[in-house]
């Protein structure tokens, strides 16, 4: 007997927005009162909380934020205690004393559900249910909210894994550019973050998502790969380069963007959401404005804003550091 498969939305080849936002409603025909599930990721390095996606269209008190999670006791109880919280009553949040608990009570949301994620026992970030009701989150509709908590974050841990999985596998080769290279993994890692930085300043006049955010400070670090094929003499020059060196120098864009498409017909990464902020971070992170840069010769708007960011950062600290 023929069945209909309520999720078979969720085996299409879409964004994580799509998908989350499939799963919304197909909540809501259940739970109308599920006003908005919306996901953070954690950063460990820094200890982080960083928005990530949601499901709620317009309504998203939150976007662009992150936070220490030391800065946020309630939600690290419940990674210490590795279990959901409820809150059927958050009416005095909007007097919270954190900037996300002001945020979450001024948008009138008065009743929530927060889900730990964890994978392969580390911690991952969170899934959050909010509803405009109170005393919505009975015993019935939790139980229900469980399996969908967990097909979500799921779905979180499953495309972030593939896409770190094949940051390290890039990163690897970035380490080995470095180790000839006198950039340091410092700067690698400062840059990235100047990127993020300047990303979400741009977020608001650009329309820009903090999954592409998210993106963009991942995949800054990989800008320079192409150079693990630049010979050692061109490399490591500790002078000007003479014409055709810098020839030489000038095609480890495009050899990056070779790497980065070889590395993903070799994994079958092709469905990966945002791989060709990736590609054109290495490709076209030596393009100017003016059009006086390289491979291309690219000018203005043409040049892809990822790259525009990235140049900037990279920039940015080189100009700000202490380096040959």
């Amino acid at each position: 007997m023929p069945h209909q498969d309520i999720l078979a939305t969720l085996n299409e080849d879409k964004p994580l927005k799509e998908r989350l936002v499939h799963c919304h409603q197909v909540l809501k025909a259940h739970f109308p009162f599920i006003a908005r599930i919306a996901v953070t990721l954690y950063d460990p390095k820094t200890t982080l909380l960083k928005t990530y996606v949601h499901s709620s269209g317009e309504d998203d008190p939150l976007s662009h934020y992150q936070s220490a999670l030391d800065d946020a006791p309630s939600l690290k109880r419940i990674l210490e205690e590795r279990r959901p919280r409820v809150v059927n009553n958050l009416v005095t949040f909007q007097n919270g004393r954190h900037e996300h608990t002001r945020r979450i009570g001024r948008q009138g949301y008065a009743a929530s559900y927060t889900l730990p994620m964890f994978y392969q026992g580390g911690f991952f970030g969170f899934v959050f249910f909010n509803a405009y009701q109170t005393d919505v989150f009975t015993d019935k509709a939790l139980h229900e909210l469980d399996l969908f908590a967990h097909l979500i974050a799921l779905m979180v841990v499953d495309e972030q894994s593939t896409l770190r999985a094949l940051t390290a596998a890039l990163g690897t080769v970035a380490h080995i550019t470095h180790q000839r290279d006198p950039e340091t993994g410092s700067h690698l890692d400062r840059m990235s973050r100047y990127a993020r930085l300047i990303a979400q300043a741009l977020a608001d006049s650009h329309q820009l998502d903090d999954t592409y955010i998210e993106h963009v400070f991942m995949f800054a670090p990989l800008h320079d790969i192409g150079k693990v094929a630049i010979p050692d003499r061109v490399l490591l020059k500790p002078g000007a380069l003479e014409p055709e060196e810098l020839a030489v120098m000038r095609t480890h864009p495009a050899r990056g963007r070779e790497m980065i498409d070889a590395i993903i017909a070799n994994f079958s990464l092709h469905g990966l959401q945002h791989v060709e902020v990736m590609r054109h971070i290495a490709h076209y992170h030596h393009e100017a404005v003016d059009g006086s840069g390289y491979p291309e010769g690219r000018r203005g708007e043409a040049i892809p804003l990822e790259a525009r960011i990235v140049a900037v950062a990279d920039v940015f600290d080189a100009l700000t550091s202490q380096r040959p």
